[in-house]
């Protein structure tokens, strides 16, 4: 699984962590984050990400 970076403050999310303070569960592949989750740290839309 990639990990995608968010373009507008870095933050990089890890599908193997997944987030869960915000209802996303480890191992949880990122086309399968809901449309509405947004970045933990600057509130970014999910389309502000990139693969890396």
């Amino acid at each position: 699984m990639k990990k995608q970076r968010c373009l507008v403050c870095g933050y990089v999310y890890d599908p193997e962590a997944g987030d869960p303070a915000n209802g996303v569960k480890p191992g949880t592949a990122w086309k399968n984050v809901p449309e509405d989750w947004i970045c933990p740290v600057c509130g970014a839309d999910k389309e502000e990400f990139e693969e890396v």
